[in-house]
């Protein structure tokens, strides 16, 4: 093999190595400072970013959605810098989070990302989002009520069926 096609090999294996990091990379690793440039080096692309609005930061979100468990919500200061990893699917947050008939479509978006799936029901005239979570072992779903104007009616908590957890002959 001539140098040069040594160097093409050698250059190809870094960009492969390079993006299986971004691929694997644990943003709940990402340390409060990080500039906004070495976490998209770091992470990839984000699945949804948020500028900043009036009283909230600028915000790159992780989603893991539709078949993972976790949102991660990094937010920036004026200056492009992390100043908060947080994983945004976390039960003892939920109460304190969702603003019922307050959030609109965009504060979900903006706080929990595009669900992993929508429903619909015979007696609510609007969407429900659900999101998957893990609550230790238990595999969980939050569900937000969207009525059809975009506010938040209401949210509830449910276990999710996963194959591996049914019993047998419990279909």
């Amino acid at each position: 093999m001539s140098a040069r096609a040594a160097r093409v090999v050698l250059a190809a294996v870094a960009a492969l190595a390079l993006s299986a990091c971004a691929l694997f990379a644990d943003p709940s690793r990402i340390a409060p400072g990080t500039p906004e440039a070495q976490v998209l080096a770091t992470l990839g692309r984000p699945t949804a970013q948020y500028p900043a609005a009036a009283g909230q930061p600028a915000r790159l979100q992780y989603s893991y959605q539709p078949s993972g468990q976790r949102v991660f919500n990094l937010d920036l200061d004026a200056q492009g810098r992390v100043t908060q990893v947080e994983q945004a699917l976390d039960e003892g947050r939920f109460a304190r989070r969702i603003q019922t008939d307050r959030w609109m479509r965009a504060d979900v978006l903006r706080e929990y990302g595009a669900p992993a799936r929508i429903e619909a029901v015979h007696n609510f005239k609007g969407q429900i989002w659900v999101w998957r979570y893990a609550m230790g072992p238990v595999w969980r779903l939050l569900y937000i009520d969207i009525d059809p104007e975009g506010v938040v009616r209401g949210w509830s908590l449910g276990d999710e069926n996963v194959a591996d957890q049914i019993e047998p002959g419990s279909r």
